[in-house]
């Protein structure tokens, strides 16, 4: 293993997926235990998709977390795409997570709902009322955090929640996972947390392995600070951990 910081980020570069999720899970659930034994709850939210199948399979199997205490909210979702869609971030978190560790609450986002500006106020209102202890957080393949994409991500976002368009290799990220047929089939819109709701948690946990994020990683944390690279931003989080495999580092200068 492997660990350095880039600026306030702590990486944690591991051989192997696995092992980097292990990592991360084990990480969040020390930090999950101390807030319920000061506060006798906690909050997160959660991202969802291949790269984080195992850190979330990791904090399932995790005995002795209370998750009756443990309120859930989720990252985005695709505008018009029903819950029962096989890609739908909502039955993604249902089958990976909640169905299978009935926490204390579980906020979802709804993009199929007939008014999104609506459901982007009820969203925010609910994220604000219950400030965040982690962020579950990955990089897309073309740096974006959430469904902050970097034609329309913001650093200063005035929102907390929004509607974005997606851009084609963000959508082209989705075909490849096996989300979707091709392109065309990707809904072109989607719901998402913004940036600065994201980075307002109080720790941030960020699960990035293999190597087709090898591009976005090394942007990411050796780069400038840009919306051109969203996942950059964690790197001016007081206490932000970034957990790579070694397919993930592998662009990263200085990392044997």
């Amino acid at each position: 293993m492997d660990i350095f910081t880039c600026d306030h980020a702590s990486v944690n570069v591991y051989q192997s997926k696995l092992e980097a999720s292990r990592a991360a899970s084990a990480h969040g659930v020390t930090v999950l235990r101390k807030c319920i034994s000061s506060r006798g709850r906690a909050s997160i939210i959660v991202a969802t998709g291949l790269s984080q199948l195992e850190m979330i399979d990791a904090l399932v199997q995790e005995p002795n977390l209370d998750w009756h205490r443990i309120e859930v909210f989720h990252m985005d979702e695709y505008v018009g795409l029903p819950e029962t869609h096989p890609a739908s971030f909502r039955r993604w978190l249902k089958v990976h997570l909640t169905d299978a560790v009935h926490p204390a609450a579980v906020h979802y986002l709804n993009g199929d709902v007939a008014d999104s500006e609506e459901e982007c106020e009820r969203y925010g209102a609910l994220l604000r009322f219950a400030p965040i202890d982690i962020c579950f957080l990955g990089f897309g393949e073309n740096g974006h955090i959430g469904f902050n994409d970097p034609h329309v991500a913001r650093f200063d976002d005035p929102y907390t929640v929004k509607r974005v368009k997606l851009d084609v290799r963000s959508r082209m990220q989705q075909v490849g996972e096996g989300n979707f047929p091709q392109l065309e089939s990707v809904p072109p819109e989607a719901l998402t947390i913004t940036c600065p709701t994201l980075l307002g948690a109080e720790h941030l946990i960020c699960c990035v392995p293999e190597r087709r994020k090898a591009e976005a990683v090394r942007a990411a944390l050796q780069g400038p600070i840009t919306s051109l690279c969203p996942a950059s931003i964690v790197r001016t989080h007081p206490r932000a951990f970034v957990f790579l495999d070694a397919d993930s580092a592998s662009l990263l200068q200085g990392v044997a």
